[in-house]
């Protein structure tokens, strides 16, 4: 039945994309009206093209316009959503959320990479404002379908950095860090100005597990981008164990500048420049549409924010770690060792 078959391929998003697409006329605007991307809303509406077989939206002069047949279709597609508004409106808005009474049970998948004191932070967040609520984290590593999760709302939240979220979730970015090589405090890269590029290639590296099956992590994906590859001596699940790793050896562990300043006055480690021009890491909430609406999943993820609002902006650690990799260079040229953990704290 090819009736039924072109049916199956339709969910009630393309249906909301192909509304706001139509009526704001615009694909960045429809993007932000449904808080999303614009390569997504692009993706999305080719597929509405080779569903209907109709352009949909063409270029009018210097604006969009839809076609005859775009036209057609707005009033059937609001028609729609006003009809699935009220078969799923009352259970997707169940009036407002009290944090203070709710025992709900909120489902985060997340890494370590963001930074040790993110988590901590989020989870005080929750138990001051939601005591009788609980909260389960997940590993997001590559074992784990984060994606499938979300879809079959097993899972509220993934917290994590991609190079390119996937397109059918929803997102908010949270911050942006730069990428830096954290070494032990004996490296030569440390005692010296930093790597070389083909130095930094052939070093030892420590990396965490890929967030799926058979993809390189986005360190590598940009070096691969680019043409150059890394040896990967060492690859751990748990990346908060990495940095201890790194102090008592010659490996070199790339990450952003965050995550590794939490550990340079605890541990034998300075921070140095990589020499690759890496893209900043940008570090996301990502969630379904089928908990767009949730009062519970809004406070959750306006937590979330707050959360990672408190931690400190990377030109400040930047700054303060210029200013420890400046005593270890003067010490180096005056013949001293560099200072050591305890003394730098």
């Amino acid at each position: 039945m090819p009736g039924r078959a072109l049916f199956d391929k339709i969910e009630l998003q393309l249906v909301r994309v192909l509304h706001t697409v139509l009526t704001e006329r615009s694909v960045s605007r429809a993007a932000m009206k449904l808080d999303t991307t614009q390569p997504a809303v692009s993706a999305q509406l080719r597929r509405l093209r080779a569903l209907t077989g109709d352009a949909l939206l063409v270029r009018a002069g210097s604006a969009m316009a839809p076609t005859e047949t775009g036209l057609a279709l707005i009033e059937p597609a609001a028609a729609m959503l006003e009809q699935a508004d009220r078969i799923f409106g009352t259970r997707q808005r169940p009036g407002r959320f009290d944090p203070g009474t709710s025992e709900t049970m909120f489902r985060v998948a997340a890494s370590d990479y963001l930074d040790p004191l993110f988590l901590p932070s989020l989870v005080t967040r929750v138990r001051l404002s939601a005591p009788r609520a609980s909260i389960e984290i997940v590993p997001l590593s590559g074992g784990f379908d984060y994606r499938r999760s979300l879809a079959a709302g097993e899972l509220d939240l993934a917290v994590g950095n991609w190079l390119a979220p996937p397109e059918e979730l929803r997102l908010s970015r949270l911050l942006s860090d730069e990428v830096v090589c954290l070494v032990s405090a004996e490296h030569p890269a440390a005692r010296g100005r930093g790597f070389a590029l083909d130095r930094y290639l052939a070093a030892d590296h420590a990396a965490p597990f890929p967030l799926h099956p058979g993809a390189r992590g986005v360190i590598d994906e940009h070096l691969a981008s680019i043409g150059l590859t890394r040896r990967i001596a060492v690859r751990s699940p748990h990346f908060g164990l990495i940095p201890r790793m790194v102090a008592d050896s010659r490996l070199v562990l790339t990450t952003g500048r965050l995550f590794c300043s939490r550990f340079t006055q605890a541990l034998p480690l300075r921070i140095v420049r990589c020499p690759v021009a890496f893209p900043p890491l940008t570090y996301y909430q990502l969630w379904h549409d089928r908990s767009h609406a949730s009062p519970a999943l809004r406070w959750l993820r306006d937590q979330v924010r707050e959360a990672a609002s408190t931690l400190p902006r990377a030109d400040r650690m930047e700054r303060a770690d210029r200013s420890d990799a400046a005593d270890v260079v003067s010490a180096a040229d005056q013949g001293a060792s560099p200072p050591s953990a305890a003394a730098a704290a």
